[in-house]
C-alpha cells in the first residue's frame, strides 16, 4: 500500500499510465488502484464511476494545451494579426505534439473524446471563446472588419483550420507540406479578416 495521500490528480496520472499500457477497452478501475497500490474502493471514493473518471482524464489531456492558448489571446501588445498566428500555431504544435509525443495514449484520447462528448463541446467552447477575443480586439482596434459577430468570425476559422487542430486529420500531421499547408490558410484567413 501506498503510504502518499491519495489524490484526484494522482489518480489521473495513473490513469493515464493504465491507459497507455492497456488501452481504453482494457483499462479498469482496479488495474488503476493497483498501479498505486490502493484499493478500488478509494478510487471511486474520488471518481463515482469508470464513466467519471474517463472524463476526468479526458478532460485533463484536453486542457493542457489551453492555458499557453489563454495567455496569447489576451496578449493585446501585438498586432491582432500576430496574435492570431501565434494562437492558431500554437494550437497546431500542440495537437502534433500530442499525436506524435505519445502515440498510444493520443490513440486512447481518440477513443475518449468519442465517448465524452460534453467535455469536447466545452473544450472546443474555451477555445473558440479564446479566438472571440482575439478577432474582438482587433476589430476594437481597427485592425480587423467582420461582417458579423466576432463570436461568428471567430468559429469560422476555428472550423476553417480544423485540419491543423482536429484529432481525425492527425495522420495528416507529419505530411512534409503540413506546415506550409497551415501558413497558407492562416495568411488567408488574415487576408480576410483585414478586407
Amino acid at each position: 500500500m501506498s503510504t502518499q495521500p491519495l489524490t484526484a490528480e494522482r489518480i489521473l496520472v495513473a490513469t493515464e499510465e493504465v491507459l497507455r499500457r492497456h488501452g481504453p477497452a482494457k483499462a479498469t478501475v482496479v488495474d488503476v488502484a493497483r498501479q498505486l497500490g490502493v484499493s478500488h474502493g478509494s478510487v471511486y471514493r474520488h471518481f463515482g464511476t469508470k464513466a467519471a473518471l474517463r472524463e476526468a482524464v479526458t478532460e485533463r489531456w484536453l486542457n493542457r494545451s489551453t492555458d499557453a492558448l489563454r495567455d496569447i489571446a489576451a496578449r493585446q501588445d501585438l498586432e491582432s494579426a500576430v496574435v492570431l498566428r501565434l494562437w492558431l500555431s500554437e494550437l497546431f504544435l500542440a495537437k502534433m505534439h500530442k499525436a506524435g509525443d505519445d502515440p498510444e495514449l493520443f490513440g486512447t484520447y481518440e477513443v475518449l473524446l468519442r465517448e465524452n462528448s460534453r467535455v469536447v463541446e466545452e473544450h472546443i467552447a474555451e477555445l473558440v471563446g479564446q479566438l472571440t477575443t482575439i478577432v474582438q480586439f482587433g476589430v476594437e482596434r481597427g485592425e480587423f472588419v467582420v461582417a458579423d459577430t466576432p463570436a461568428l468570425s471567430a468559429r469560422a476559422v476555428f472550423d476553417a483550420t480544423g485540419r491543423f487542430h482536429d484529432p481525425v486529420y492527425a495522420g495528416e500531421w507529419s505530411r512534409p507540406s503540413i506546415r506550409d499547408d497551415f501558413g497558407a490558410v492562416v495568411d488567408l484567413l488574415i487576408r480576410g479578416l483585414r478586407r
